[in-house]
């Protein structure tokens, strides 16, 4: 089985062997929502995207809290696995599937009852309302098999195994298309086909994670006795997926007040900047996915004791993400006009011009997130997740504040050196307190 001891053997290659299998499944995601969005937009028309679309923020807050839990509870278990304690690593997993299983419970009925109040809440249009609260009560009921996924996706993680829980990604998102060209184009069934093909495709992948364990993963097989929740573990769990549920948040929420900025520049900045930020998404998926390698390379070695393989985690991570920036600063910059006329309407020479010169500017600046997404990974590896959480609200307060201070007065453009300004400061911050810690005995 593809499970990876990273106590042990080149760091290096672990950390690769680790990141490219995650880089895979969060394209592959991404590519899905985009195929989701064309599906629904060329079947049912634009109000029922604009109701899918409004959907979007209260569903990020609900992906938000699983996944802040999964990777609260993959810190705890990645350490147990490297400590090589395989009965506490069974027990945080038991404790986290039976907390998330009256935790999404408790989520789909409060849900199913105010998703109406929610909608109103967030200004839905009335040509839009009912169709959205459809769909966001049918999204209520996935939750149930969301948060379990991202358990179940995070304990394989956690014992260094993240090619399977990708595959099982790519078989949901191929149930998902096929469900929704049955559901939404052939049998009519409109937004509540939609959201009914993305549960269905949930489940599966639920399914089958459950299936891979008992048969595959005896580290983490659980028997009868083995169903029970301990309270400290507990604990420390909520805490964890807690500070990085907030963490996570942060991002949108800034982002809600950044939109808002630039929806004040006309639909032509609008469409630059949302298209040219397509293409930034799949830029940052590697540094992303290799923050996740570092986390769980660093857990690891921490649970074992190797401050020496601890220190190595976010060295050669490092090392990557310096790696991978000529790469991909030289792939965007040489795509970006053909980037930009794939996502313009009709070609717009507005549209393409604005995006292009926005992508421009952002390229040189792509290390920066590749050495916060290495560093974030190495302290949520040691379980530092307030540091994670204080970081991430100091870049997106300066990214805020520069994006309202300068763009209204130098375009989208100044959004690029917005974000710059916010990843320099998080930077300054995160190595103070590295730096620190390390002076204190605290890192090895």
């Amino acid at each position: 089985m593809p499970k990876r001891d990273m106590t042990q053997g080149s760091v290096f290659k672990h950390l690769l062997s680790y990141t490219v299998p995650m880089v895979l499944g969060n394209i592959m995601q991404l590519t899905y929502n985009a195929a989701d969005s064309v599906i629904i937009s060329k079947n049912l028309g634009d109000d029922a995207l604009a109701a899918v679309s409004v959907s979007d923020p209260i569903m990020t807050v609900m992906v938000l809290g699983a996944s802040g839990m999964g990777i609260g509870a993959s810190v705890l278990m990645s350490r147990f696995y490297g400590a090589r304690e395989r009965e506490k690593l069974r027990r945080e997993f038991s404790t986290t599937l039976i907390f998330g299983l009256f935790f999404s419970l408790a989520v789909f009925v409060l849900g199913w009852i105010f998703a109406p109040h929610l909608l109103l809440l967030i200004k839905t249009p009335e040509s839009s309302f009912h169709m959205a609260r459809t769909y966001l009560r049918v999204i209520f009921v996935g939750f149930l098999f969301t948060f379990q996924y991202n358990i179940l996706s995070s304990a394989l993680r956690a014992i260094g195994d993240s090619r399977t829980s990708v595959w099982f990604l790519g078989i949901s998102c191929a149930v998902n298309i096929c469900l929704d060209l049955l559901f939404v184009a052939l049998l009519h069934m409109g937004v509540a086909g939609a959201g009914l093909a993305t549960v269905i495709a949930e489940a599966v992948s639920v399914a089958l994670c459950i299936l891979w364990i008992e048969r595959r993963v005896p580290d983490l097989s659980l028997r009868r006795g083995d169903l029970r929740v301990d309270r400290e573990l507990l604990r420390e769990t909520v805490k964890n997926g807690a500070l990085t549920a907030l963490q996570q948040a942060a991002q949108p929420v800034g982002k809600v007040f950044i939109q808002g900025t630039i929806n004040l520049q006309g639909v032509t900045a609008i469409d630059a900047f949302n298209n040219a930020c397509r293409v930034d998404d799949y830029a940052r998926i590697p540094t992303q996915s290799l923050g996740s390698a570092i986390m769980t390379c660093t857990a690891q070695n921490r649970g074992a004791g190797k401050s020496d393989r601890v220190r190595e985690s976010i060295k050669k991570g490092l090392l990557i993400a310096f790696v991978y920036y000529p790469v991909i600063f030289l792939i965007v910059q040489l795509l970006k006009t053909p980037a930009m006329r794939l996502l313009s309407p009709d070609d717009s020479p507005q549209i393409m011009a604005l995006g292009v010169e926005y992508l421009t500017v952002k390229a040189f600046f792509f290390i920066l997130p590749g050495i916060t997404n290495a560093i974030q990974g190495f302290f949520r590896g040691m379980g530092s997740m307030t540091v994670v959480l204080i970081s991430t609200l100091i870049q997106i307060s300066v990214r805020t504040v520069c994006v309202m201070a300068l763009v209204p007065r130098y375009g989208i453009v100044a959004e690029a050196y917005a974000c710059a300004a916010g990843w320099m400061c998080m930077i300054v911050f995160e190595f103070s307190v590295y730096f620190a810690r390390k002076r204190r005995g605290l890192i090895g």
